[in-house]
């Protein structure tokens, strides 16, 4: 039995309320008795059912021998039991409103009831396929529609047992199977059919993880990439590392000299970033670095920390962010997945220091995932060639992190895909 049927049924199972269903006298003649007695009946009644219903369609005969089809019986279909009665081959028979008979079979036929009920009040998330009702009895429900919408929290105020199985009250207003509901929010279910239906491309891969349960969802998640800038977040978590272990402070400066861009893992010194592209023997404070590397994506100012303050990408840098990202992230060809980078960002998340401060705050804010989200964006893009990537934590009342990488895509593609998942997990 699954989880959730178990933590919404048990306090069913523990206070259940039975609730009687004979209406008619369930008496058998001598005769009749004696018949049954001379066999054991595993599948007959104890009790005539108040309400009847069928599993299946059953046959109805015309004699109680039920050799004469009359008419065929439908789940769900009205009729009345009126009386009971043995046949010559001790099948004990009920005889119904229109004269016809029916073998009194507890695995065709049933009470309609509600068995056991219990009032709650627990908050529960609907599951995709769901399916609404008036009523947890079978022959008196009509599906309905109450405006809910899969992956989305309900309210659970009661639950009931039927031979069915059990259902929930939701909201007030509507029955529901509990199998069609989760205990946890599921939302990260609907983030993955959201990336499976319409994000399912060679070009583009995706990683999102809630942070508050650890769920993930992702589609090319794995698919090694052109990192570009991206390949910036391992050195700035090594460098608020060092930091965190007192090994540096963002006051200590260093100097831009020629060997800080000669070293395996450097950038070349052109691109984006305020700092002069040759070496200035100008000395620049950490917390300056990590601003301009996180900020404005500066190569100078990444490989300065590359160089002095994540050790020059030495055989610890190495161990310690491999760790991090489950594989090696090489630093000098740059490739790495989309969940490689979203594990990296998580990481930088739980230090909690510096770097995710200058993270939050950017110039590139009004583009990619940050651009259309209106809650605060920790973020680093990439772009080099056709590749263009953003990996992010959104501080959503759950924060979460999507990290996004996209081959001959556009930066509106990639504000797309985060705002979809954003409207989700918001």
């Amino acid at each position: 039995m699954k989880k959730q049927l178990l933590w919404l049924i048990s306090p069913v199972l523990f206070a259940a309320t039975p609730v009687g269903s004979t209406e008619i006298l369930f008496e058998l003649s001598n005769q009749m008795n004696y018949q049954l007695n001379y066999k054991e009946y595993s599948t007959d009644f104890q009790s005539v059912p108040a309400n009847p219903n069928v599993f299946e369609e059953v046959d109805s005969y015309l004699d109680k021998e039920l050799t004469t089809p009359y008419k065929k019986i439908k789940p769900n279909q009205s009729f009345s039991i009126i009386g009971v009665d043995s046949n010559s081959q001790n099948q004990l028979v009920f005889q119904l409103k229109d004269k016809s008979y029916v073998v009194a079979d507890q695995t065709h036929i049933y009470d309609d009831i509600i068995l056991s009920q219990k009032v709650v009040a627990e908050k529960a998330w609907l599951k995709k396929g769901f399916t609404l009702y008036s009523s947890p009895i079978a022959n008196q429900a009509k599906k309905i529609d109450i405006g809910v919408k899969p992956y989305k929290e309900v309210t659970v105020s009661e639950i009931v047992e039927t031979h069915l199985g059990f259902f929930a009250k939701i909201n007030s207003k509507a029955w529901v199977n509990v199998a069609d509901l989760s205990e946890t929010d599921n939302r990260i279910d609907a983030v993955q059919e959201l990336l499976t239906t319409k994000y399912h491309s060679k070009n583009i891969a995706v990683y999102v993880k809630k942070l508050s349960t650890g769920e993930t969802a992702g589609v090319n998640q794995d698919k090694m990439m052109y990192a570009a800038s991206v390949t910036k977040l391992p050195a700035l978590y090594y460098v608020q590392e060092n930091i965190n272990q007192k090994k540096i402070k963002l006051t200590d400066s260093v100097k831009y000299v020629k060997e800080t861009e000669d070293f395996d893992g450097a950038y070349e010194p052109e691109g984006s970033g305020s700092i002069p592209k040759t070496p200035d023997n100008q000395n620049y404070n950490i917390d300056d670095l990590i601003n301009r590397t996180a900020k404005e994506s500066d190569n100078v100012a990444s490989n300065l920390l590359g160089y002095y303050a994540a050790d020059k990408f030495d055989k610890r840098f190495y161990q310690e962010t491999t760790r991090i990202a489950g594989q090696k992230w090489d630093m000098v060809s740059r490739m790495a997945s989309a969940e490689m980078a979203g594990l990296m960002m998580e990481a930088i998340y739980h230090q909690n220091g510096y770097v995710l401060e200058s993270l939050s705050t950017t110039n590139f804010d009004d583009q990619r995932i940050a651009r259309d989200i209106d809650v605060k964006v920790a973020h680093k893009i990439g772009d080099a060639y056709d590749f263009k990537h953003d990996v992010a934590i959104v501080y959503a009342k759950e924060p979460f992190v999507v990290s996004i990488f996209t081959d001959q895509m556009t930066y509106d593609d990639i504000s797309q895909i985060a705002n979809d998942v954003y409207r989700i997990l918001k």
